[in-house]
């Protein structure tokens, strides 16, 4: 649901600034359990260093964050994420299913015009568009129900280990609500912070977010042009070429002596190399390409794919093979049920 902006908000957070205690009284306070203790010296540390990067008074930030709730539950929910706990085959079964199909063709078919014409501007398909909306979202219909102001605070000042990332998507989401004029203590989005039918990340929703139809906003709650064109830019900027493969099936010749890290996400070998190693593929390209080997295991036991170029730009989205693979499926899926697509 799209979150209202409020124009006087950060106006309404400085005053309340104004009336909270100051830092010496509040030492002497009894700590509220059910907010974060904006006395402890990292964020402190944090609250002093975004206000003088920004120029933003320290009080209004503070203001802001006495608001944040600590999530337990989005810590949990971090560390058993379904690109780690899942086998590819699971993983699929999950994503590439008959009802997400099926509303992709008639989400396609209801935002044809603008999709095109966004596809035709910045060279990126119209069905990767839309299977990454369909992977993320099920096409705007499920942006999060987590307050992203309190899954971020929580990620960057409730963990065992404190995290850098977190943070910095934290000093973003301050950031983004005031440019866009959103309202910060409303926002929701998901545990980890993302934002949208795109799921933006605050960072990306400030350096990728595109204002398609002039109004002078970037909306990726509801504004489906800003949507189909930031998530198109989002993969321009990353690297994707036009008119050139996503990702092919393997096969090996047996005792091959390949190796798979299934943590790489590089290009880090090329066709000819596999090749050389007994790894096949049915696509056409020069052996020079640089290429990705990974696992595709199935139910019946293991598979394989080489990823191209585009494949690694998916993975900037979500840092998963498996989740890229799922957007590579779901995008030929809708596409090949499309009307009028070629048999």
């Amino acid at each position: 649901m799209r979150t209202k902006p409020l124009h006087n908000l950060w106006r309404v957070l400085a005053l309340a600034a104004l009336l909270q205690l100051t830092v010496a009284d509040a030492d002497t306070a009894a700590a509220n359990a059910t907010h974060f203790d904006l006395n402890r010296s990292d964020i402190r540390e944090f609250i002093s260093e975004v206000a003088t990067r920004n120029a933003l008074p320290p009080r209004t930030v503070r203001a802001l964050l006495s608001h944040a709730v600590p999530q337990i539950r989005v810590i949990e929910r971090t560390e058993q994420p379904a690109e780690r706990v899942l086998a590819w085959w699971e993983y699929r079964a999950h994503f590439v299913t008959e009802k997400r199909i099926q509303a992709g063709v008639d989400f396609w078919v209801e935002h044809r015009v603008e999709l095109e014409r966004v596809a035709a501007e910045r060279g990126v398909p119209p069905e990767y568009i839309v299977a990454i909306l369909g992977c993320e979202t099920f096409y705007g219909r499920m942006t999060g129900h987590d307050r992203v102001l309190d899954s971020l605070m929580t990620l960057a000042f409730a963990q065992p280990v404190p995290s850098k990332l977190s943070r910095s998507e934290l000093e973003q989401f301050i950031l983004l609500t005031r440019e866009e004029r959103i309202d910060p203590l409303t926002v929701m989005g998901s545990y980890a912070g993302a934002m949208g039918a795109p799921q933006f990340m605050p960072s990306s929703y400030r350096r990728f977010a595109v204002d398609a139809d002039g109004d002078r906003r970037r909306d990726l709650w509801n504004d489906w042009p800003d949507i189909f064109a930031s998530v198109a830019n989002f993969l321009r900027e990353h690297g994707w070429e036009t008119a050139t493969p996503v990702m092919g099936n393997a096969s090996i010749d047996a005792g091959s002596p390949f190796h798979i890290d299934l943590r790489n996400l590089e290009l880090t070998t090329t066709l000819g190399e596999l090749r050389a190693q007994g790894v096949e593929s049915a696509l056409a390209a020069p052996p020079t390409t640089p290429v990705i080997l990974v696992s595709a295991e199935e139910h019946d036991g293991p598979a394989y794919r080489i990823g191209f170029k585009n494949f690694q730009v998916i993975t900037r989205y979500n840092r998963s093979a498996r989740y890229a693979m799922a957007v590579h499926d779901l995008a030929l899926a809708i596409a090949a049920r499309m009307p009028g697509a070629a048999p």
